[in-house]
Order: C-alpha cells, then structure tokens, then sequence
C-alpha cells in the first residue's frame, strides 16, 4: 500500500503488527542491555516503529484520526507496560545470577532516632524520679536579679559582664544556667523541695571539643529541715552508679557564688579510662557537675528562712555526661545532626 490510500483498516493492521512484534521481542530480551536495544527499535523517538506509526496517523482521513488515535494510545500503553515489567524482571534483585548476590542483607533503611543527649536527660530524670524528684521549669529568658543577684553573684562578678553574657536588653538576659529556677522554685513552694530543673542554658563560650555556646543543663535542688553535705555526696554517687555502672568518682572543693561550700563532682574518663587524653585535659577524669549546699544568701533572697532550712543543688550538661559515658572526643559532634552518627544511638 502507498501513504495516499491508507486507510482506517490499514492502520489497525500496523498496530497488530507493531504490537505481536514488539512484545514478544521486550518478554524475550536476556539482559537489560538487550532490552534497551529492543526499546530502541519500537519505542525509540528519533527511529523506531512507534515513530513510524505516528507520523501515519496524519496520512489518514481527518474522519478516520480520532479512532485512530485512540487505537494507537492502546497499544502503546500496552508495549510500554511489557517493557517496565520486563525491565522489573531484569532488576539486581530478580536477575541473581549475573547482577547481584540473593543472600545478601536488604539494604537498612534509615527510622530515626532519639538524640543521645535526649537519651541521657530521660534516663538522668528517670533516676532521680525513682528518688522522689519532681520536674521544674522555668523561662530561658531572664531578668539579671534572677540570673545573678538572687544567687548570690557580686555586682562585679565577671560572668556578668559581656564576654561572658548574653544580653537581649539591660533588664533581660539569656539564662547562663538553669540556677534561676531554683528561685522561682523556693517563690513559689514552701519546702521541703526535691526538684530536678532540665532546660537550655546560653553562654558566650567558644565553640570548640568541649564547649558550646549554648547546651542542654539539668539542675537539682533539696530544701528540708537538717539537709547535710553527705545527702549531697550520698545522693550523686548512688546516680554515678546507677547511670555509668561500676565507674570512679570524686569530688573537688570549688566555689560557686551561690554554694556553700562547693565541689565538683568528676568521673573516670570513658575515652582514655583514666590514662590521660584531650577529652580529659590529660587529666583522666571528666568533670560531670557542680555542686553544693545551697548558700544561705539565695534562701533568704527567695524568702525562705536559713535559719530554720537547708539545702543542697547540682548542675550538669547532658551533652558532657553523654561525652564521658559513649567516650565521645568533640562536642561538636553532637550538634552536626551527622546521621552515621546518631544511627548508633537507634533503640
């Protein structure tokens, strides 16, 4: 037949033709090389059949073109869908003797995770939970009494100043520690008081191994008739033992403004198990807190009388404690939201 007499009829039989070649060719192709020739000769754009049958449907009479067209798209859709399901067939899972190995493992697929520093904090609370604490929060911006005064910081202290602070106004500040709480605590509850003060804390420190500029701190506070400095030690080393498991501990004399008297608390450093590292400064321990008996000045500042109470507090970093326990040598790794990283930490 020319193009000048082709008919509606003569088209049709085209596309049988086009449809009983082409399919069969796709089902029988042995590797996706030969596939992709096989496309190339029916379904390719710039040569191929289905080109050839496309430009045939102008040659027919404008009648005979809409139904045509219709037969034409049926049949395509057709061959197409033999060629995805042969190229499925053709797939490193399916074709396990020439693309991949079936006995290997599925690739793992990515679900999620708590961050090990939220990981730490819950199981921090747990423990001091199980010890009668309650949760205590508190706002992250503050004023300077709260933040300084209250605690006991002398007007010229140097934290106070702006290398150390970070200032949003004269009267406003970001919180260099959750301490404030303890006042808005003791304002507002008459003791006894056993609270446990998780929150972010803000501080213009240079971000480097063992520093942030701002991190995560949980904070505990007792007030009660007759508190002594060794509920204090009894109680932070019963959570070392409970958290690190058989670990050394210590405690340091120290001064904070709004103790007395003060010490820190260190345990065995997990990096270099006490050998000595950067982590540790060499030193083969890892300071995980501050503490001590709540100074009588803060008492008196949120209205409870010293005479009659005592106290004790603590302070620590998540982010730290979370360091000494996984033997984590930067910081600055738990803040890149690397996710080889974070997947070790998966439940």
């Amino acid at each position: 037949m020319t193009d000048a007499n082709l008919t509606l009829h003569d088209f049709t039989a085209l596309l049988a033709s086009f449809e009983a070649e082409a399919a069969p060719a796709m089902t029988g192709a042995a590797s996706a090389d030969a596939l992709d020739a096989v496309r190339a000769t029916y379904l390719g754009r710039a040569h191929g059949w289905l080109k050839d049958l496309s430009a045939k449907l102008g040659q027919l009479e404008k009648a005979d073109r809409g139904a045509a067209g219709k037969a034409f798209n049926e049949v395509r859709l057709r061959v197409e869908a033999a060629l995805e399901a042969r190229r499925t067939e053709l797939s490193p899972r399916r074709e396990a003797g020439t693309l991949a190995d079936p006995s290997m493992p599925a690739r793992r697929s990515w679900v999620g995770a708590v961050h090990p520093v939220s990981q730490v904090l819950d199981e921090m609370i747990e423990i001091f939970r199980e010890l009668g604490f309650t949760i205590a929060l508190g706002p992250e911006v503050e004023t300077p009494w709260y933040n300084f005064g209250a605690l006991n910081f002398p007007p010229d202290h140097p934290a106070m100043d702006l290398h150390d602070t970070l200032y949003i106004s004269d009267d406003a500040v970001l919180r260099t520690h959750t301490s404030p709480v303890q006042v808005r605590t003791l304002q507002a509850w008459a003791p006894p008081i056993r609270v446990l003060i998780p929150g972010n804390v803000h501080r213009r420190d240079p971000f480097d191994a063992s520093h942030a500029p701002t991190f995560a701190q949980v904070e505990g506070l007792v007030v009660d008739e007759g508190i002594t400095f060794a509920d204090l030690k009894a109680t932070l080393t019963h959570f070392a033992k409970r958290f690190f498991g058989a670990t050394k501990t210590r405690f340091r004399p120290s001064y904070f403004p709004f103790t007395e008297p003060s010490a820190e608390m260190d345990v065995l450093c997990g990096v270099c198990d006490g050998s000595g590292c950067g982590v540790c400064k060499q030193s083969g321990w890892i300071e995980i807190l501050g503490s001590g008996l709540v100074h009588p000045s803060v008492l008196e500042s949120a209205g409870v009388d010293s005479e009659k109470y005592t106290g004790w507090a603590f302070g620590m970093g998540p982010g730290r404690t979370a360091m000494a326990r996984h033997g984590i040598p930067d910081i600055r790794i738990l803040y890149d939201s690397d996710v080889r990283f974070l997947s070790q930490f998966a439940r």
